[in-house]
């Protein structure tokens, strides 16, 4: 059941947010509850982002019809699943897919039935869902961490030495309109990027994990010339409207876990923002 949603706003009232109001519209908390599922519904891009966490007993994705608008859950939608826990499998019409520790699975428009099952209830599986609406039906699949297109960008210079993990997204998997992957920051690196960007065509989902307990990461966003920030604990995620940059820097290594939807699936779609511009 959808208990928070989250509706668009114009860039020139963001400027008058404080710190309250920016965690309020952009930030979502919570996620990752023993047991239960969370789910968080975005005008923008009508992002659906959420959280499942089952201990000793499946837990099953249900619809809303008051949000999603039809009786099940995915009838007009697609959905990525990303496992930051322990083992676990999901059940999608009938069939089993067995995610380990970082791997994702694409879900198609049409399925029916989805259940999320841990192996361990001592060491359950955290499942992170992000889906958007969907034009056409493709086939659910399983990407492991070692099956997606990996790219070592950045350097130690610049504290922003990272691996991307293209896991959803059209080398990989077809979809419809979703994007996803992950990034994976080195030890001692603290950087997701920068020089930053925007994308005017899609909008964004940041999902931060593996930070430490007495850690955080400083998301920046907004404006280029009104920037504001999110400080973001582990297992948070921010909504990022396509007018705003989302640039982070932690103080520590992290990783994080990007979805995209829009007009396009192009992974390059981006407008660079200089830094001279950056106030």
């Amino acid at each position: 059941m959808i208990t928070d949603v989250r509706h668009v706003h114009h860039p020139e009232a963001v400027r008058f947010f404080d710190t309250d109001d920016l965690r309020a519209n952009f930030l979502i908390e919570g996620l990752f509850q023993p047991a239960t599922v969370q789910l968080a519904y975005s005008h923008i891009e009508r992002f659906v982002v959420g959280g499942a966490m089952p201990v000793a007993s499946p837990l099953k994705l249900e619809s809303d019809k008051a949000t999603i608008g039809s009786p099940n859950f995915l009838d007009r939608r697609e959905l990525g699943v990303f496992n930051i826990g322990g083992p676990g499998k999901v059940e999608a019409d009938g069939e089993t897919y067995a995610l380990g520790h970082r791997d994702a699975l694409y879900v198609a428009m049409g399925t029916k039935d989805v259940s999320f099952l841990s192996d361990d209830p001592d060491h359950p599986a955290r499942f992170y869902l992000l889906s958007t609406p969907a034009h056409a039906r493709y086939e659910t699949k399983v990407v492991k961490i070692g099956e997606a297109k990996s790219m070592e960008l950045g350097d130690q210079a610049t504290c922003n030495k990272r691996t991307i993990y293209q896991m959803i997204h059209p080398d990989v998997v077809k979809s419809c309109q979703l994007v996803m992957g992950m990034t994976q920051l080195a030890e001692g690196n603290t950087w997701n990027t920068m020089p930053c960007h925007v994308h005017d065509r899609r909008s964004e989902v940041y999902l931060y994990f593996d930070v430490a307990a007495d850690a955080r990461v400083i998301h920046l966003m907004g404006e280029p010339t009104e920037t504001r920030h999110l400080v973001v604990a582990d297992g948070q995620a921010v909504l990022s409207p396509p007018w705003s940059i989302h640039s982070g820097v932690g103080t520590r290594a992290y990783t994080f876990i990007w979805g995209m939807g829009g007009d396009n699936i192009d992974y390059t779609d981006m407008d660079m923002v200089a830094m001279d511009t950056l106030r």
